[in-house]
């Protein structure tokens, strides 16, 4: 839903950033702001500070920053509407009531009916499995060396073995019959009636990220089949769209997250403090489950089965995967069968060395490929060397493609021009684009002129938000249209504005955004370290100094577009006006 914006302003007022983040991390006062470990990236020093006066904050290590909206998207992995209502609640500020159409009504009805009946199903298995007619079931998970406390986390209950028991609990807490099957906890036939659709069964409870249950897997207790069982696809439940244990794993700061095969998988690795670990429902892994890795993560391992069939699961996850724009790498599951199966014979410690020593999924893919061809024969290996040349045509950024041209002809002492021809030979057989030749020096992104003309800019900003009655002072001088990418402007624009009437609330300015990356971005706008100086005239010549450059850097732009801009002219001769006067004025910071 669309929330006015005085309305998003009233709630993120009303949330002093400093008390929302010291909930979640330990800050101390240095100074004006608060610093801290940043939640976001591995660190010892804390560099994540938390600005009461800009009501913002900021990593200098990681670059992660914002305003309280910003925190909770990237902290809680909330949406931007889902962070509004966590802080309107936190601060007792009532949301508009949402108007619904009948049929609308109807369906959200029936949604949370499921919701409800889903959440008594996993109730009565829960209790279940700790009664006398679950003892075979507790044993089983006790055997599987999984903790109390572990079983309570993930909800684990038991399906007794008698077929209709969940049907009549339902059916006496008003549940009806339509609504039962509706859940996939019941299935109907003439001849029985109605039947509980899990029974004799271990049960794992399938929880969305907010912690509702909205399906079920089961395990049969005994040699019967199927031997995993789970619910149909509902309307509360999509396999595809779902992840086992995304409830947990997308609040585990941790860079990167585990998936897994199964269930047991998940749990024993959560055990052992692997808390990043996810598996899919029952089926291959999907794109749609991949985009839904994306808000969490860049960085997917893989922690299949490590028999064939879990090899070529992942060779299929790595390209849904790399479709999908996530870094895929495989952990080495042998000699142990998979993650379960390594922890309990290994340990937690040694895991975690085949998480530092995870394959890159190209490399794994080459790996297993090497397994169909024999290096020794010179044929063979030539015919190697060509496969590899078509899949290093798979990677479309230039860079990236020489790159892996260059660590693959070192792996396989091929030859870096060698495996190159390979390569340019297939691209253009095959239309790809022909990699481009490297030049013979380079130059660092931070020196290009963009970069530049972007960071004076960003200086400007952060100088104007650390003393705002500056801006007066350079008004005359400089423009909103001075910013020249878009982004900048945007925030110049309303910070000028606001300026201009007397309002200085740079975490407002975030608040225009939704987008978490373009958040981050103009919170950094807000926080580029501005060099110290020790004397006053250091300090004067410095801002000076940022202000000319930032005109001059507009005046070379709007000249470059004379002619194809019809704004342009108006710009340079304002501009050549500006510089003039720049250069022969004093700007005092006091």
């Amino acid at each position: 839903m669309y929330y006015p914006d005085e309305l998003v302003e009233e709630i993120r007022v009303k949330n002093d950033i400093v008390d929302v983040i010291s909930g979640y991390v330990r800050i101390q006062k240095k100074g004006s702001s608060y610093f801290g470990l940043c939640p976001f990236h591995n660190e010892k020093s804390p560099s994540f500070s938390v600005s009461p006066g800009k009501q913002m904050y900021y990593c200098f290590g990681c670059g992660a920053g914002g305003n309280v909206y910003t925190f909770l998207m990237s902290y809680e992995n909330y949406t931007f509407q889902e962070a509004i209502k966590a802080l309107a609640q936190r601060a007792g500020v009532d949301l508009p009531e949402i108007e619904y159409s009948e049929e609308v009504k109807k369906r959200e009805g029936k949604r949370t009916k499921l919701l409800e009946i889903n959440k008594e199903a996993a109730k009565y298995f829960y209790f279940a499995l700790r009664s006398p007619k679950g003892a075979i079931g507790y044993q089983y998970l006790s055997a599987r060396e999984l903790s109390e406390e572990t079983m309570k986390r993930f909800g684990l209950g038991f399906a007794n073995v008698s077929n209709n028991e969940l049907t009549g609990y339902l059916l006496s807490k008003g549940y009806d019959e339509e609504l039962i099957k509706e859940a996939g906890l019941a299935n109907f036939d003439e001849k029985h009636g109605m039947r509980d659709k899990f029974w004799n069964r271990v049960m794992f409870p399938i929880q969305d990220i907010n912690h509702r249950v909205i399906g079920f897997g089961g395990r049969v207790m005994g040699d019967g089949t199927p031997k995993y069982l789970n619910s149909p696809e509902t309307m509360i439940f999509d396999k595809s769209r779902n992840l086992y244990g995304l409830n947990f794993a997308r609040t585990s700061r941790k860079n990167n997250i585990i998936l897994c095969e199964g269930y047991m998988d998940v749990i024993a690795l959560h055990q052992a403090g692997f808390t990043q670990a996810v598996a899919s429902l029952g089926t291959s892994f999907t794109v749609g489950q991949a985009n839904l890795l994306r808000r969490y993560t860049q960085e997917v391992l893989l922690a299949y089965d490590s028999d064939g069939a879990g090899v070529n699961a992942a060779l299929r996850a790595i390209n849904i995967l790399k479709e999908s724009g996530l870094r895929g790498k495989v952990i080495n599951m042998l000699p142990a069968k998979d993650p379960d199966e390594f922890i309990k014979a290994n340990g937690a410690e040694a895991f975690q060395e085949r998480i530092d020593k995870a394959e890159n999924s190209f490399f794994f893919e080459l790996r297993i490929l090497e397994r169909d061809y024999d290096l020794n024969d010179p044929d063979s290996k030539t015919r190697f060397y060509r496969e590899i040349a078509k899949k290093l045509c798979s990677f479309e950024e230039d860079v990236e493609r020489e790159n892996y041209i260059e660590s693959v002809a070192e792996k396989y002492h091929i030859g870096f021009d060698n495996l190159r021809k390979l390569v340019t030979g297939y691209a253009a057989q095959t239309g790809y684009i022909k990699p481009v030749e490297r030049p013979k020096a380079t130059t660092s992104p931070k020196n290009l002129p963009e970069e530049n003309v972007k960071k004076s800019q960003r200086l400007l900003l952060t100088w104007i938000t650390e003393e705002p009655a500056l801006y007066k002072k350079i008004a005359k001088y400089i423009k909103v249209e001075d910013f020249t990418q878009e982004l900048y402007r945007k925030v110049a624009g309303k910070l000028f504005d606001d300026l201009e009437q007397g309002n200085y609330n740079p975490a407002s300015i975030i608040s225009m955004f939704q987008d978490e990356e373009e958040q981050r971005e103009v919170a950094s706008l807000f926080n580029t370290k501005l060099q110290e100086m020790t004397t006053d005239a250091e300090r004067e010549k410095a801002f000076h100094d940022i202000v000319f450059t930032v005109k001059k850097n507009s005046f070379e732009y709007y000249s470059g577009r004379l002619g194809a801009d019809i704004d342009a002219l108006n710009q340079v001769i304002s501009g050549k006006k500006a510089l003039e006067e720049l250069s022969k004025t004093h700007i005092s910071l006091y």
